[in-house]
């Protein structure tokens, strides 16, 4: 039998032994590992050059929190996996988060009454952020605070680039459509007939781990639908920055567009992009994919060819390019698959080298999309307007830089350097720690126990030491 005082909570335990619980522990975070964070800002400086696409109508001394406490607040909630709003009227009490966004007083012994002991801005507060419109935030007596997004879009790419410290010789920018299932009536929501659901048909590109766009678009639209001007912005700089890289344009079948494709060709730019198979393709594949079928017959095992052929569409080409067919004979039957590329291939090795090494390659991009919708809450679009909902998916475009520079400078050689967000999370923030705040110093006393505790200390010495 469970008994319980107003100060003890007692259990049974282990033979003779008694546990006794007690809400004594003082401050308590689950967080720690929010520390390795703020190295990462101190390097890279990405929440500062963020806050710094927002602008503040506000009177300074009127107040509390800044624009920069406001937008840090945020994104470090995002990675330690606060998706809400809400989530922040308990969070504001950490005093390690505070301490880590800069609060000169985390504990709020300072504040007006009713905000004592909390250290940072409630939900209401931070909602002001989703608010403010760049045409009426100057006069609104609320909501003023508004978003520059060209800014923002250009951050991403800057931040990419000032990622090397010499220029590659090439990068393969990766474009992907995916959806955002909305369950509310938010402007701009449409039925998406193959989604089977209201959803935003978000746009993507990125190069490797580095998120260079991240559009949030209506779902009644081709999913290439603005995809030329993101990449104009996107290419313009990248030259700029490195005039003698090569650079690679690879995406779906849903990207297999003559306007992306001829601009590409203007550009001077490669592509890959995958062919949706019709009849006139597996036509022109049927030989390969009868030997294919042939050798499945008498071997029982699957079978692959690939060849090379000029070919354009009857209407929407506007010239011959070359495609690459893969005939692919399985348990299932055929399986034709279809490319088409502006990379030299004079040989089915060619053909083969490009298909699985440089097309397939674009199935890591999906892996990033999944880390931003389902660890970093990309896809929490609730509110009403497009337009605060853009603002949300930045919010977890740039907790995804944050933690993608966690791992690129802080993981690097060791066992968790390729680790997804929500693993990193998992081990490596989500560390128990009592704090204790002194005239001079924070303490944190991390649990003794901690199965990562040398990742841990390995990603500090990276971040901090070097």
């Amino acid at each position: 039998m469970t008994e319980c005082t107003q100060h003890e909570l007692r259990f049974r335990g282990p033979g003779r032994r008694e546990v006794v619980a007690r809400f004594d522990g003082g401050d308590i975070t689950t967080d720690a590992g929010v520390m390795l964070l703020s190295e990462v800002e101190r390097r890279t400086r990405i929440l500062q050059r963020f806050a710094e696409c927002f602008r503040d109508h506000r009177l300074p001394e009127r107040i509390e929190h800044s624009v920069g406490d406001l937008v840090s607040q945020r994104v470090l909630g995002l990675c330690l996996g606060y998706e809400d709003l809400n989530d922040h009227d308990e969070l504001r009490l950490d005093p390690l988060l505070a301490a880590v966004i800069g609060k000169r007083d985390p504990k709020g012994v300072r504040r007006r009454e009713r905000d004592q002991g909390a250290g940072l801005a409630g939900s209401r507060t931070l909602n002001r952020l989703e608010l403010g419109t760049p045409d009426g935030a100057g006069s609104d007596r609320y909501k003023r605070i508004s978003l520059d997004t060209e800014l923002v879009d250009e951050l991403l790419v800057d931040f990419f680039v000032a990622s090397y410290d010499v220029p590659p010789e090439e990068v393969v920018l990766d474009l992907d459509a995916t959806d955002d299932p909305l369950h509310g009536t938010q402007e701009g929501r449409f039925f998406h007939g193959y989604y089977d659901c209201y959803c935003y048909l978000p746009l993507y590109v990125f190069c490797g781990g580095h998120l260079l766009c991240a559009r949030l678009r209506r779902s009644n639209i081709d999913a290439a639908a603005g995809s030329r001007e993101e990449l104009q912005r996107i290419v313009s700089r990248i030259r700029q920055a490195w005039p003698q890289t090569r650079i690679l344009i690879r995406g779906d079948s849903g990207f297999c567009r003559d306007e992306l494709m001829s601009w590409c060709e203007q550009e001077g730019l490669d592509y890959v992009f995958g062919v949706a198979r019709n009849a006139r393709l597996e036509e022109q594949l049927a030989p390969f994919l009868g030997h294919a079928a042939d050798f499945y017959r008498i071997t029982g095992e699957k079978a692959t060819l690939f060849t090379s052929f000029d070919w354009s569409t009857r209407e929407t080409w506007s010239r011959t390019r070359c495609v690459i067919g893969k005939a692919e004979w399985t348990r299932g039957g055929g399986n034709p698959r279809f490319i088409v590329t502006t990379l030299r291939c004079r040989s089915a090795q060619d053909a083969k080298r490009i298909y699985r090494e440089v097309y397939c390659a674009r199935g890591d991009m999906e892996n990033r999309i999944k880390e931003q919708q389902l660890d970093l809450f990309a896809d929490r679009t609730s509110t009403h307007t497009i337009r605060a909902n853009q603002l949300r998916l930045y919010m977890s475009s740039i907790a995804y830089v944050l933690m993608h520079a966690l791992r690129r400078l802080g993981l690097q050689g060791t066992e968790m350097a390729q680790a997804q967000c929500g693993t990193i999370r998992l081990r490596l923030l989500k560390i128990g720690a009592r704090v204790r705040v002194t005239a001079r110093k924070i303490w944190v006393h991390m649990a003794e126990a901690c199965p990562w505790a040398a990742i841990f200390l390995a990603a500090w010495r990276r971040l901090c030491v070097t």
